[in-house]
């Protein structure tokens, strides 16, 4: 079977189970703060498992695209030197949502191995979970009792909780698991060694290909556990493991999953994999594993930079491009060539990225470009380093260097250590590590959060949002923490029907307050400062102080949205979308959203364009909303579409977004903008009254940013500039024609400033007259060290050129008092450097020290600034004294 076979089966056999077969969610993890990746297949049904939603079906299956490179869950380190770990994998699934349990589970497993797949029966071992004490968890006797007739004892495991007790993250839901091992080793060695000996043993060969888990926990925030509401199962096979298991490799690597994209690799490096570990085949493996993850995360909205996940995603395109740079003798951008060969191979399952191939391949094309230059002067300082290290007969880098380099450079400490141990050089690595801790300390600090346990005070399994049709309502409370982070200690309210509007889609939170209703007599009034959305629970946020008592004993409670604040949101959403549909118009169908920010202040918009947009660009698509503004289009609110149909109204889709089978479109003009969005809006453009753009500028590679204002904002910003205008014109006396008069001015400032240049130029040739009349000659050279009265820095940097191209085996050392600031200048002839092996650089170096300040330069030239004027003539004189 080739690998869309092996995976179609898949899903074709649940869907034979009744199982709902759904989409992947995007690679990066939405409105979870637990996590930054999709790390596993069941993180975008954390919900259901917690009794939060509502599944779409009670059985379910997918594939799903994971990312494992941060957190708990970290296989970075080992791809490319194993053959069957990834940065990104694909996670094939099958859930059932408080439907059956253990017993299909486990038969249905076996039945789509061993009949479906063909695998060998003998080849297959499996374990279950031996219990936990501490835990008070017991042994795992029912999957025990279920295995035993299928495999015999003698293929049963028992695994302690390392391996057969699965947990997401430090909370959340858990549970006992079952894994299915397979032995792919040749078998002379089976015969000589059993292949239950080598399970969870880190053998290449003898491997986990699935993972049944029965989630009947949920770990608490104290390492409790309790028991969920209902029982459920999430299965997770590696996709890549499966393939090989089933094409007869030896290797992920050698199946067609990966044997595509490794050929374009050696076709571009002219070298040839053969499946070794020798650094050219490590350095293929893990191109082929990192193109991929890299590809996928910028197609599902991110791109690289320097914060949380899109610098994991930049570390691992860099980590790539070393390899290919050391080993393979890449120097220019290639992964970026590998972008269309992926793009055509997951485009039946995948079709994101093939929809953005070329957006994809640009940007990875920048960061490469960027990188290679750093690496290139990463290199050369790694020269200096080495080259200071040898001068002094030391052997060791030590650390803080080494974390410069990677923290300056993004030079990986052990590219830092390869090249230092070619010289014969070592790193170290303990010092590197502290300096590396010492940040990650820091980052933890800033970023120290701690969330209590939720108190819950009412059953409910969904939470109605109502914040479309009206700005308060009733509701009761179905649960509350307390969290304590940077902020101080916040309460995190649940309510079970809300109108507050959660951050989301770039809308961010609404703000408000709560009317909790204690008794007839009595009622709290609790602020609420944003609203954020959890998985899909809305968290209504509040920094009111010690109100569990009052949250306890409410009775009901009022939920109203602070209105006006809502209603310049979404004048500021709409004109959003009125705003993408333009830049489409005006840019081209390219043109895709990236990001944005809708408040109440101002909107931004990040989207695909690779240009900076001129003046008459912005001009063009200002006019164009503002068009729309004045047409007054009523809003069109279709809820609930399936999105087939919605497909077919044209609405445009974020990349990286998780749509279900319904949306809710929004329409203003079908033939101007209809979009998918879960935001609030006006109900008619005219609300909006005016827009106006304040800036634009680039993000990241291929990705731009505007911003704008609307309403009286933008009218309050009109009528700033007209009020400086109408000052100008007094100033100017020229009410006519401003622009006419400023140019004026600057013709007029142009001929003072080369009439002013012209002055000091004269007078700088009377200083160098009279510096070389006080000109030394000291064995065989001119010596001149003198105080002068010059205009600028750049001025006494000219005087020192030309003295030297007018006097032969010149010593110079000039000082000057510019406004207030002492500055030095050193300049020697090529002689004289040569035979007394003097260096410009270090001597201003030493003279600065009389001045408070410091320099350094060529060995020819070199010049120093300080703070303290009243030590130029000691400077001087030490000058003097060296040159002497």
């Amino acid at each position: 079977m080739t690998s869309s076979e092996i995976r179609q089966h898949y899903l074709d056999f649940f869907r034979s189970k009744q199982h709902l077969i759904v989409a992947s969610a995007p690679l990066v993890a939405k409105n979870d703060p637990t996590l930054m990746f999709n790390n596993s297949g069941m993180a975008q049904f954390k919900d259901f498992f917690l009794g939060n939603g509502t599944p779409p079906a009670n059985r379910v299956a997918d594939t799903q695209k994971c990312l494992r490179v941060s957190g708990k869950h970290n296989d970075l380190e080992d791809v490319g030197f194993d053959t069957y770990h990834h940065t990104m994998f694909e996670m094939l699934g099958n859930w059932s949502f408080g439907d059956y349990f253990k017993k299909e589970a486990i038969e249905w497993a076996w039945e789509l191995l061993t009949d479906v797949y063909k695998l060998p029966k003998d080849r297959l071992y499996v374990s279950v979970f031996q219990g936990d004490e501490k835990d008070n968890v017991p042994f795992d006797q029912e999957a025990w009792d279920l295995w035993k007739p299928i495999v015999g004892e003698d293929r049963i495991i028992l695994g302690n909780k390392k391996d057969n007790f699965w947990e997401m993250g430090d909370t959340g839901p858990c549970g006992p698991c079952s894994e299915i091992h397979v032995d792919l080793r040749p078998q002379e060695e089976v015969d000589q060694k059993p292949g239950k000996e080598l399970v969870n043993a880190d053998h290449p060969q003898v491997v986990e290909i699935w993972n049944l888990v029965f989630m009947q926990f949920n770990r608490k925030a104290d390492s409790s556990l309790e028991p969920l509401p209902a029982r459920h199962v999430d299965t997770g096979m590696g996709f890549e493991r499966l393939c090989m298991a089933i094409q007869g490799k030896k290797s992920n690597y050698d199946t067609d999953v990966f044997t595509g994209t490794i050929r374009v690799i050696e076709e571009l490096s002219g070298q040839t994999y053969q499946g070794t570990m020798a650094k050219s085949d490590v350095a293929m493996r893990v191109i082929a594993d990192h193109i991929r993850a890299v590809s996928f995360a910028i197609a599902d909205g991110l791109v690289p930079s320097n914060v949380r996940a899109g610098y994991v995603i930049r570390r691992i395109l860099r980590r790539a491009i070393r390899y290919g740079y050391s080993y393979l003798g890449f120097t220019e951008p290639f992964m970026t060539k590998l972008v269309p060969t992926l793009a055509l191979q997951f485009a039946a399952v995948f079709p994101e990225l093939n929809a953005q191939r070329d957006f994809v391949a640009t940007v990875i094309r920048e960061e490469e470009i960027s990188f290679l230059r750093t690496l290139g002067q990463g290199l050369r300082r790694l020269d200096q380093i080495i080259g200071q290290l040898t001068d002094t007969g030391k052997d060791t880098i030590d650390g803080e260097t080494v974390f410069e380099l990677n923290d300056t450079f993004g030079f990986p400490a052990d590219l830092t250590a390869l090249i230092a141990r070619e010289q014969r050089l070592k790193i170290d690595e303990e010092g590197f590590q502290n300096a590396l801790a010492q940040q990650k300390a820091r980052s933890r600090k800033d970023a120290a959060s701690s969330a209590g346990d939720w108190v819950e005070l009412a059953d409910t399994d969904r939470v109605d949002f109502v914040g479309y049709d009206y700005v308060e309502g009733d509701a009761n409370i179905v649960k509350y923490r307390k969290v304590q982070n940077k902020q101080g200690t916040q309460y995190h309210i649940v309510l079970d029907r809300t109108p507050f509007y959660a951050e989301s889609g770039g809308q961010i939170g609404d703000t408000g307050h709560l009317i909790l209703d204690l008794d007839k007599a009595d009622s709290v009034l609790v602020k609420i400062i944003d609203t954020r959305k959890e998985n899909d629970l809305i968290i209504h946020i509040s920094d009111a102080k010690d109100i569990d008592e009052a949250l306890n004993a409410a009775i009901a409670v009022k939920a109203v949205v602070s209105a006006d604040r809502r209603d310049l949101i979404m004048n500021n959403h709409t004109a959003t979308h009125l705003l993408h549909a333009a830049l489409r118009e005006v840019l081209g169908p390219h043109v895709a959203q990236k990001g944005s920010y809708v408040g109440p202040d101002a909107l931004r918009f990040d989207f695909s364009h690779f240009a900076k947009m001129t003046d008459e660009e912005l001009d063009q698509v200002e006019h164009i909303v503002n068009q729309k503004i004045r047409e007054n289009i009523p809003l069109d609110e279709k809820r609930n579409v399936p999105i087939d149909q919605a497909k077919q109204m044209g609405a445009t889709a974020l990349f990286g977004e998780k749509y279900g089978d319904f949306v809710r479109v929004i329409t203003f003009d079908p033939g101007y903008s209809v979009e998918l969005c879960g935001g609030t809006h006006v109900s008619a453009t005219g609300q909006i009254g005016l827009f106006k753009f304040i800036s634009e500028g680039s993000v990241s590679t291929g990705v731009r940013r505007v911003e704008a204002i609307t309403a009286d904002k933008a009218l309050a910003l009109m009528r700033e500039q007209q009020a400086t205008l109408d000052e100008l014109k007094e100033l100017l006396k020229a009410p006519k024609d401003v622009v006419k008069a400023v140019q004026s001015l600057l013709e007029e400032r142009n001929q003072l400033q080369k009439k002013i240049e012209a002055l000091e130029n004269e007078k700088l040739q009377q200083v160098k007259e009279q510096l070389l009349q006080h000109a030394e000659a000291i064995n065989g050279y001119t010596v001149l060290v003198q105080r002068v009265d010059v205009p600028s820095a750049d001025a006494l940097k000219q005087l020192a050129y030309d003295l030297k191209a007018k006097v032969e085996n010149l010593a110079l050392v000039l000082g000057a008092d510019i406004n207030g600031k002492p500055q030095l200048a050193v300049m020697l002839a090529d002689e004289i450097i040569k035979e007394k092996n003097l260096h410009a650089g270090n001597m201003v170096k030493e003279l600065a020290k009389e001045i408070r300040g410091g320099g350094g330069g060529q060995p020819f030239f070199a010049t120093a600034g300080g703070s303290d004027t009243s030590g130029l003539d000691r400077a001087l004189a030490k000058g003097r004294e060296l040159l002497s």
